[in-house]
């Protein structure tokens, strides 16, 4: 096993940094720092955690122009685009601090005579955040921000893609002010990660990656009676009805399905077209599709960038294939970019008609970008092929009436339902998924209950 974690970037296969990897010493060292720090931070106010939180913030944003090619380097996203993850970042954190409040106050029951009673927000403790490449700075700001304004220290792992970005917190906190331990960043292996998890200060795992990678976060806990919150994979499915504002719905779910070369966990994977508009919606996906500019991140012209790495293009590339062996058509064709080659990190986009739900690009995770377009004639036909999968983190409705997109959404099996929307994440709202993709919730309210656990207060205050 390698003691040194290097970044090959996607741009031009160069080594972009190396990192040594924590042995057991640092990162035991680091979880009993996290510890005693959290021990202190508890009994801080939210209003100075807040304080400390909008600091941090401030100071992230601050660094924008160092982040955005450096985030590009990392991960291969187009420097045209860097700075939507930064304006996420910050919505995101501003959004969970203004509301940490009310979300944490305490929960009274109602009067009742000789007794004060009420239910308190409490900590959970060591929050050890394991965080994905693709989004790198939202997927961590779900869990840091409103981990540290329940009054939790938090350990960083970050994916072996995008190290930089966890020391990019690091810094900022730094900057911010925050107390030694508070928030600390672990460049580990798999081994060392999953014999973190099962230590017991460590409180509560959030996780965002695959599907393995999450069984492999349960049996690391298997032992353990903590919370877990998983974020894995995603097909998610958009059905575009006969009613729906075609021109807008076609612009909205290429964007959907190709941006961030459609390594998304929300993205849009497969599309269900009604009979009596399909084909004006192939014609005008495939023509805005085209339309893309493949090429390197570092020009600000390039509206595509590499994916992160050759495997992953060739995996893609592979599910294409199935696919065309299998009866599925291809209306694009790779020739039409002439940066996307066989064996490198880049992939033109791709449209496939002729699909259906025996291939693997309409059943299995792709994260990349192709996308397979099928024919519907029902209503009752779209939501059974939206459902006809082991994921559910999104799934939108295009159409006019929004009393019908409504009630499609109520028969839907997903975390998330969209009606004329994809592939955002509102902060007002709980982000969460079903079956494969996960469990738990991170972001709104409702995600401070995971980072949190309840104290009950039962006060007998006469005793004659």
């Amino acid at each position: 096993m390698t003691d040194t974690l290097k970044v090959i970037s996607p741009v031009d296969g160069s080594v972009y940094a190396e990192r040594p990897l924590a042995g057991w010493p640092e990162i035991d060292g680091a979880l009993s720092t996290a510890k005693a720090a959290q021990a202190a931070w508890k009994l801080v106010p939210i209003a100075e955690r807040a304080s400390l939180c909008l600091r941090f913030v401030d100071a992230f944003v601050a660094m924008k122009d160092d982040i955005v090619p450096e985030l590009a380097w990392q991960m291969g996203r187009p420097i045209a685009y860097g700075a939507g993850e930064i304006r996420g970042f910050e919505e995101r954190a501003r959004y969970m601090v203004a509301i940490a409040g009310d979300a944490l106050a305490d929960i009274a029951p109602g009067p009742k005579e000789g007794f004060r009673r009420w239910i308190r927000r409490e900590p959970v403790g060591v929050v050890l955040a394991v965080a994905a490449w693709n989004y790198p700075y939202l997927i961590a700001v779900n869990s840091v921000v409103p981990a540290i304004m329940a009054g939790n220290s938090v350990v960083l792992k970050h994916s072996g893609q995008t190290p930089l970005c966890a020391e990019r917190f690091a810094m900022a906190l730094e900057k911010a002010g925050a107390p030694d331990g508070l928030f600390q960043v672990l460049h580990m292996s798999h081994e060392m990660t999953e014999k973190t998890i099962a230590d017991p200060r460590v409180d509560f795992v959030n996780f965002t990656g695959s599907v393995s990678g999450g069984h492999a976060v349960v049996h690391a806990a298997k032992d353990r009676f903590i919370g877990i919150g998983l974020e894995l994979g995603g097909k998610d499915p958009a059905y575009v009805r006969a009613d729906a504002n075609l021109p807008f719905a076609i612009e909205n779910l290429v964007d959907g399905a190709y941006f961030n070369s459609g390594q998304s966990c929300c993205g849009k994977e497969r599309l269900y077209v009604h009979a009596d508009v399909y084909d004006d919606f192939v014609e005008g996906f495939v023509d805005l599709t085209k339309k893309y500019k493949l090429g390197s991140p570092l020009d600000p012209e390039t509206t595509i960038g590499p994916m992160v790495r050759a495997s992953s293009a060739a995996f893609v590339r592979g599910q294409i294939e199935q696919a065309k062996r299998a009866g599925a058509r291809a209306l694009v064709g790779e020739a039409h970019f002439p940066a996307s080659k066989p064996g490198t990190p880049y992939l033109g986009p791709e449209v496939l008609v002729d699909v259906n739900h025996q291939m693997d690009v309409m059943r299995e995770e792709t994260f990349g970008p192709v996308i397979g377009i099928m024919k519907v004639t029902s209503d009752d036909e779209a939501v059974a092929l939206m459902n006809d999968s082991p994921y559910g983190l999104t799934a939108s409705v295009w159409t006019e009436d929004e009393e019908a997109g409504e009630k499609i959404g109520e028969r839907v099996e997903t975390g998330t339902f969209f009606l004329n929307r994809c592939d955002y994440l509102d902060p007002a709202l709980a982000w969460t998924g079903v079956k494969d993709t996960g469990r738990g919730a991170t972001l709104s309210r409702v995600g401070y209950e995971y980072l949190t656990r309840p104290k009950s207060y039962h006060l007998r205050t006469k005793t004659k």
